[in-house]
């Protein structure tokens, strides 16, 4: 926000500033170390961040262009550490509670209590950007289509017209956008239909593409809550970057991610779904294991009902630096029995 004379600048878990507007170019944003020594496969929708082309030396040799005096008031800048979270909180029997206050948690940032609560609320309508992953390679062709469906009936239930807003990404060896940012069902709906299956499996391409091309770039006017479901069998055979490097940018964009496991084994024992579970469990979202094609449906039906039922929670961190490092962020329940969850930290911003 900037006020005559004076600059703030700030950063936020729930939304991101300026810095990551529509124009910023992916060589502007963090770089997976592996997606850089591996060329993208040809026909790659976005392929994994470049390195920037050395300077070419000046052409021009005349002087630079005077500039007109600038005559006003001096700008003052005052950094604003405030970090902003969503979690969610759950009783023993896994049921969502959804009248506690702020006295009633505790939130522990790096290590140490945080220095100050801002504000606090149980968050039931913050708007929702969301991004819907299908996996549309050859492995799972044979129940495709009502896992569309179960998709298309999710997005009618959950999307809000001018309020919330998301977009469809099918990948199998690349990831492909076939619905951009929009508040349109109908058009999302299109975008699902759109994806037919074949080629290989690039699971962790497409969730690093989603979360810096997509969430990374997106420009909310206000607080927003920010998450992916993934759908897939959680095997992956055509990446460039790596998991880990896929949930980074998964917590650089500050996005919860949802997973919901094809595999329909039922027991969680297949290698793919802890590979969903470890992704959901590190950005704050939950792994989902259904038993049978039927049950795909209600996995997408309890990710509706929490994405309604979170909190929101604004503190100020003690000891806080910026030095673009990671910080852990622990929030937990005062009454015993009470289970939180929330994304396991952030990246500071670098002055």
């Amino acid at each position: 926000m900037k006020v005559p004379g004076i600059l703030f600048l700030g950063f936020s878990l729930a939304v991101m500033t300026a810095a990551h507007s529509q124009d910023t170019t992916p060589s502007d944003l963090p770089s997976a170390p592996s997606a850089a020594r591996q060329p993208a496969q040809s026909g790659s929708a976005v392929p994994p961040p470049q390195t920037k082309p050395e300077q070419q030396p000046a052409t021009q040799t005349a002087p630079p262009t005077p500039q007109p005096e600038d005559n006003s008031a001096p700008t003052i800048v005052t950094r604003v550490n405030e970090v902003n979270v969503v979690f969610t909180v759950t009783d023993k029997h896994g049921r969502y509670v959804r009248d506690l206050k702020k006295n009633d948690f505790k939130i522990i940032d790096d290590g140490k209590p945080a220095l100050e609560i801002r504000s606090f609320r149980a968050e039931t309508d913050l708007p929702l950007e969301a991004g819907l992953l299908i996996d549309a390679s050859n492995s799972i062709r044979d129940r495709f289509k009502f896992e569309q469906e179960a998709a298309i009936e999710f997005l009618n239930q959950t999307l809000r017209r001018k309020y919330d807003r998301a977009f469809v990404v099918g990948f199998d060896a690349t990831p492909e956008v076939t619905q951009d940012f929009t508040d349109s069902t109908e058009a999302l709906s299109i975008g699902i239909r759109a994806l037919r299956p074949g080629g290989g499996t690039a699971l962790f391409d497409a969730l690093y593409f989603a979360c810096r091309d997509k969430l990374l770039k997106s420009s909310p006017n206000g607080a927003v809550r920010r998450a992916i479901i993934l759908l897939s069998d959680g095997d992956d055979n055509q990446s460039h970057v790596t998991r880990e490097e896929a949930i980074e940018m998964a917590e650089r964009a500050e996005v919860v991610v949802y997973t919901i496991s094809t595999n329909l084994m039922g027991s969680g024992g297949h290698h793919g779904d802890k590979i969903l579970e470890r992704i959901a469990e590190a950005t704050g979202g939950r792994s989902y294991v259904p038993f049978q094609l039927t049950e795909v449906a209600n996995a997408f039906a309890s990710i509706q009902e929490e994405l309604r039922s979170q909190y929101a929670v604004s503190y100020k961190p003690a000891d806080f630096r910026p030095d673009g490092r990671f910080r852990t962020i622990e929030i937990s329940a005062k009454q015993k029995g009470l289970r939180v969850r929330s994304r396991r930290g952030y990246y500071a911003p670098v002055q």
